[in-house]
């Protein structure tokens, strides 16, 4: 067995606890620290899983001894932890969205390629064993339609209905269906997204609906809203000649009638791949920080088509 790596965590918060609840079940990993600003949080979360806890990131990286960092922030979070952790030649694991803005992210990513770090990104929908069997079945029938929706509730943190602080729900929750409708039907090349009205100004779109262009010749469309009291529906449908495929986190539907669950170990597997890649065995990444980029260009851009009320070019 190789050595256990210590890992620490940047961010205390419900995704970080998974994280931390699947590492610390992996007998080579080690959590050495965990940070947060909120310190009884970070408390809390160390105290589980037997390891050190920190205010800030800094504190974090300045105890030492770590040989890969996760970053588990809010949108508006990200960008000094991650800076701050590959000029300590880190390996990184940044869960999405990457960032409020573009620029931000494409600095990151060019670090990480600089320094030749392993990295990857949390888009666990790529180790969905279902998504094997629907690109099986797609391997000869290109898509021509794709229907993309997450239609859930508002989630219960202060930030999410600003838009300043989570960059909205097409960046924030929708970028999983993004991610997937990148994977099945090719790169999009224009987006035209409409907002609903919304009952108070200044809050994120509580409902939305775009028109997606793909380079392979598909044509796609995405709805979102944030109005219910539940997640109701998140999956992408894909329809190509003579097949019509619908996925979701949990199951696959062919042609309205045969269902295949997932074995449910997607979470596990994209952590595991990680820490393979930090220890330099031969690892299954399928999202670095690089490709993890391009979904994120993509729903900035709807973010801001919905913003400005025109369509947006994109280069495939």
């Amino acid at each position: 067995m190789s050595p256990a790596i210590r890992v620490g965590i940047v961010g205390a918060g419900n995704v970080a606890a998974r994280h931390a609840d699947v590492l610390s079940g992996f007998p080579d990993v080690t959590i050495a620290g965990i940070a947060d600003t909120d310190p009884r949080r970070a408390a809390a979360l160390a105290s589980k899983h037997g390891s050190p806890a920190y205010g800030d990131h800094a504190d974090l990286l300045s105890a030492g001894g770590l040989d890969a960092v996760y970053v588990c922030v809010p949108p508006f979070a990200h960008g000094d932890p991650e800076r701050d952790i590959l000029a300590c030649d880190l390996p990184i694991f940044v869960e999405k969205p990457l960032s409020l803005d573009l620029a931000t992210a494409e600095s990151i990513a060019d670090e990480i390629d600089r320094r030749g770090l392993p990295s990857a990104v949390g888009h666990h929908w790529r180790y969905l064993d279902i998504l094997d069997r629907a690109r099986d079945l797609l391997a000869d029938r290109p898509v021509r339609l794709a229907l993309g929706h997450w239609l859930d509730k508002v989630p219960p943190v202060a930030w999410w209905l600003d838009p300043g602080r989570s960059g909205g729900q097409t960046v924030e929750q929708a970028v999983h269906v993004l991610d997937l409708a990148r994977l099945l039907v090719g790169e999009v090349t224009m987006v035209h997204a409409v907002p609903a009205g919304n009952a108070v100004d200044g809050e994120v779109d509580r409902a939305t609906a775009a028109v997606m262009s793909f380079a392979a010749g598909a044509t796609g469309l995405l709805a979102t809203c944030c109005l219910l009291d539940r997640k109701h529906r998140a999956g992408l449908e894909v329809h190509a000649e003579g097949i019509a495929l619908e996925l979701s986190e949990t199951e696959l539907v062919v042609d309205g009638e045969q269902r295949l669950r997932d074995g449910g170990e997607a979470k596990v597997a994209v952590d595991r791949a990680f820490v393979d890649a930090v220890q330099g065995k031969e690892a299954d990444v399928r999202v670095p920080y690089r490709e993890a980029l391009k979904t994120h260009r993509l729903a900035l851009a709807l973010a801001r088509s919905a913003r400005e009320r025109k369509p947006v070019m994109l280069d495939a």
